[in-house]
């Protein structure tokens, strides 16, 4: 096992787009270990003046949607386009293990092996919906890296959409045409949330039917209101195997961008992630010192089998552990 680098190794080598340093960073920050969470909370701090130039695009969509061919030739056009992209893939986790199952460098090896572009599985241990709890500090540390454009991608299940929706700039939805989840199987939540769809695998015999869900896709989202940023998603469609209408996914990505720059929603979406963080954050703290509590913990063991036999409600113990922190707290 690698040694723990010093603050200023970690930033300088960060800062230098030292790739080997990055991804020890990243290791250090996803670290439970109390004494690497102060370290990596310093780092942040150090690199922030750094970040928040980057274009930072979501990618969801249901498991067999073909998101990492997708990320794969899409990371590949933007990096023979002179960007230097980040791919932040949230994997499932084992629950033996609790490391990555599906392992992303092996499923964009051509991407993987590219210098331009680094890409950085993360299991999702036990955040809510699939989404790492420390993917907002990993794609801090890559954009202070260099990286200009960062794809995270979720594992299309669960609130992680959400999660990643309050990340990123751009929202990307990737669908299939004739998979019986048209319209009606596809959550209204997650259409709304949606800046684009692409509809994948629009080849061969596919494309008509593909030609045929555009027109579904964008007449249900006629019927949503626009949002705050004025923006009306659109729908793409393409092969991310032949490499074809990703052009186009750039240019209306790029097209968000300046619209809602001009507007002034780009900058505000930004600010109120950063407090969203904030709040997110302390709740986290709060919580684990809730848990920690010695005169919190007695209480929960000694009322957990009037819990498991229905004798007490588990609002009423909430409530009570509430008020015993509380007091604990303010001694």
């Amino acid at each position: 096992m690698s040694k723990r680098l010093l603050l200023e190794e970690y930033r300088s080598g960060i800062l230098t787009g030292n790739r080997a340093i990055l991804s020890r960073a990243i290791t250090l920050i996803e670290s439970t270990l109390d004494s690497d969470s102060e370290l990596a909370s310093q780092l942040v701090q150090e690199i922030l003046p750094k970040t928040g130039n980057s274009i930072r695009v979501g990618i969801t969509g249901v498991p067999g949607v073909g998101k990492s061919t997708f990320i794969e030739s899409f990371g590949k056009l933007l990096v023979d386009r002179g960007h230097q992209v980040a791919v932040l893939a949230v994997d499932p986790s084992s629950q033996k293990t609790k490391g990555s199952i599906l392992g992303d460098k092996t499923r964009m090896e051509n991407l993987a092996s590219d210098k331009r572009a680094f890409i950085r599985p993360s299991p999702t241990g036990s955040t809510l919906g699939g989404v790492t709890s420390k993917t907002r500090e990993a794609m801090l540390l890559c954009e202070a890296a260099g990286f200009d454009v960062i794809l995270i991608e979720t594992v299309g299940v669960g609130q992680s959409e959400t999660a990643v929706k309050g990340m990123v700039d751009f929202f990307l939805l990737l669908m299939l045409a004739g998979a019986g989840d048209e319209l009606q199987g596809i959550k209204k939540g997650i259409m709304e949330m949606a800046d684009g769809l692409f509809i994948n695998k629009a080849e061969g015999k596919n494309i008509l039917e593909a030609k045929k869900a555009k027109a579904n896709y964008s007449n249900a989202l006629h019927l949503f209101p626009l949002g705050e940023n004025s923006w009306s998603p659109k729908v793409m469609t393409g092969s991310s195997l032949d490499r074809t209408g990703l052009d186009e996914v750039w240019k209306m990505i790029s097209e968000f961008e300046s619209t809602t720059q001009e507007h002034g929603f780009w900058l505000k979406n930004r600010e109120n992630q950063r407090v969203n963080w904030l709040n997110e954050y302390v709740q986290d703290l709060l919580g684990k010192a809730f848990i920690a509590d010695k005169a919190v913990k007695k209480l929960l063991e000694d009322s957990k089998i009037q819990i498991r036999s229905g004798e007490l409600s588990p609002i009423i113990l909430a409530k009570r552990l509430a008020q015993l922190f509380l007091k604990s707290s303010t001694r």
